[in-house]
């Protein structure tokens, strides 16, 4: 499964059975700029990971892939893109 926003692209991997907290990877590819910025895509994203896929399903694997608008979309709209995509995609989890 995949969500495109304008700051990322998140890819779930398959299901396997839940686990105590989601797994999840970063990547930013030369793409998008130079080692800096590269960087500071990856400290946004896992900023963000930290703090919303605690509350996505157990049972799957994520991974955010940055894109060039990363650094440059406010942390907030990052934020509502990817709860957004995870309840399109039917792993939001409203009770934790």
């Amino acid at each position: 499964m995949r969500w495109v926003a304008p700051g990322f692209v998140l890819q779930v991997g398959g299901e396997h059975p839940p686990l105590p907290c989601p797994r999840f990877g970063l990547t930013a590819t030369k793409k998008i700029g130079n080692a800096v910025t590269r960087n500071r895509a990856r400290r946004r994203l896992r900023a963000l990971a930290h703090q919303i896929l605690p509350q996505a399903s157990t049972s799957h694997d994520y991974v955010l892939i940055a894109r060039v608008g990363t650094t440059a979309c406010s942390f907030s709209d990052l934020k509502n893109d990817l709860q957004k995509g995870l309840k399109r995609l039917k792993l939001w989890e409203e009770h934790r």
